[in-house]
Formats: C-alpha cells, sequence, structure tokens
C-alpha cells in the first residue's frame, strides 16, 4: 500500500475504520517529493534520536524509521494507536507515545520531524524551544502564512520570529501546496528548519533570559504600532544606556537589542 497515494489512503481509512479528524488537524501528506525534501532538510544521521509529533498513517514515521537510530513519535488521536502499532509492529527503533505533544518530555539530544496540526503551531514550537532539552533542530510542514512569519526579522520582527530569533535560525525551505495532503487543507503549506543555537554559538541565550527577553517583547508588541517609550516605559533608561532609540517600534529591534535590554 502506497501511503502517499490517495486511492489507498482512503481504503487504508475505510477498511480500519478511521477518517480524517478536522478538530486534530489531521491532513496526510500525499506527495513524495514534499516527504523526501522534509527528511533531506532534517539532514538525518544513523545516530540521531528523532521525536515526531502526530504521525497520522505513518508516511513520514516509515521514513524516520529507515534513516534515524531512534524514533519516538507523539500521537494525540487514541484511535490511531492501534492501527500505528499494528504497521510498525517490525520497527524496534520505534517509540510510539499516546499523549498531547505540549506535554511531552522530550529527552536530550534529539531532532523534531514533523507534519504538525496548523493549530499547534505556535504553542509547539515554543514547548520544544523553551524546554530544557532544546532539539538539535525542527524541520516542520506548517501554514506557509505562519513559516513565512517565523523567517521574519527586524525591521518586521513578530512575537513568533523573535521567540524563534532567540533560540536558532529559521529557514523558509519551499511552499507546499495543499494538493499535496488528503484531504485537502484550504490554505498551503511550506516546510520550515530552525537549527537551535549551540552554547558555543555567540547568539546562543539561556532559557532564562530568552523568557525576560519575550515577556518585555509581549508587553511592546501589545500596541505594535507604538512607540517602545510608550509600550515599555520602565525600560527607557536601559534603551539610552545601549544606544537604543526609544521612539523605534517594538518590530524593528532585533534578538540581540531584546537580549540586551534585559541582560
Amino acid at each position: 500500500m502506497d501511503l502517499t497515494n490517495a486511492k489507498d489512503i482512503k481504503e487504508l481509512l475505510l477498511t480500519n475504520d478511521l477518517f480524517a479528524k478536522k478538530n486534530f488537524g489531521q491532513n496526510f501528506l500525499i506527495n513524495r517529493s514534499v516527504l523526501d525534501k522534509i527528511v533531506e532538510t532534517a539532514e538525518i544521521k544513523k545516530t540521531d534520536t528523532v521525536v515526531e509529533v502526530g504521525p497520522g498513517l505513518g508516511v513520514l514515521t516509515q521514513e524516520l524509521i529507515n534513516a534515524a537510530d531512534k524514533v519516538i513519535t507523539v500521537e494525540l488521536d487514541r484511535t490511531l494507536i492501534p492501527y500505528l502499532e499494528n504497521t510498525f509492529k517490525e520497527a524496534e527503533n520505534l517509540t510510539i507515545v499516546q499523549q498531547d505533544a505540549l506535554k511531552f518530555d522530550p529527552p536530550e539530544n534529539y531532532k523534531v520531524v514533523a507534519n504538525i496540526p496548523y493549530y499547534i503551531t505556535s504553542p509547539l514550537i515554543s514547548h520544544f524551544l523553551q524546554h530544557k532539552n532544546r532539539p538539535e533542530s525542527l524541520t516542520l510542514l506548517v501554514q506557509e502564512e505562519v513559516g513565512q512569519k517565523l523567517c521574519i526579522l527586524e525591521p518586521d520582527m513578530t512575537i513568533l520570529s523573535l521567540q524563534t530569533a532567540l533560540f536558532g535560525k529559521a529557514r523558509f525551505i519551499k511552499k507546499v501546496s495543499a494538493g499535496s495532503f488528503y484531504p485537502a487543507p484550504n490554505v498551503n503549506s511550506a516546510i520550515i528548519n530552525i537549527q537551535t543555537y549551540k552554547p558555543t554559538d555567540k547568539e546562543y541565550t539561556t532559557g532564562e533570559i530568552a523568557k525576560k527577553a519575550l515577556d518585555l517583547a509581549k508587553k511592546a508588541f501589545s500596541q505594535r504600532r507604538k512607540k517602545i517609550s510608550n509600550t515599555i516605559p520602565d525600560s527607557k533608561e536601559k534603551c539610552l544606556q545601549l544606544g537604543i532609540s526609544i521612539d523605534r517600534r517594538p518590530e524593528t529591534l532585533s534578538a540581540a537589542e531584546w537580549k540586551s535590554l534585559v541582560s
């Protein structure tokens, strides 16, 4: 059975009394070239541990099993667990976890590779980037608009792109058409990659500093069209000390500048 073929997927769902659930954001990838591009972008080695979120019917899971040393796949939908356990019963390097990914406690030294439900994109990225065990990288299939926002830096920064920039470097890899999924979503998608900073990188920051920077930025972004002199008045003196004009708007500040304001 070819899990990149819509006809085969329909038959599989019918045979196993399953269906794509909108409330879980289930859109199954059926484009082989996109699947290959995800795996290529993730640069998975035979020594890697990979965390996958939302395996669905397992089309990406199979590729990860073949490429990595160990795969942990986290699925919220209980009805998919028996199917996944039966489908991958021969895969000794796969662990299937039935859990909300936002509550999942990841191991040390791992990569995240996933076609994630659109509705949890922002909290999921936050969960992994702010966890004490940050991943080496995240390679994700997300909504195209969100993927673009993730990669935008100053002078058009958003809270989502700032958070990403505090922890790593985001790249927009490839646009993915809605027709690459079954059922097709109402919007296009995109492959994005985030390489997190290592402690030896000059851009690296601690979770504590990043959280303080984000908290301060959220105050400023709550009224993003106003000058930072009006939105974060308590930081005026620090801005002057650092040579940051208080007449600037929050989206024009870089991740380094936000860090400097709380360091």
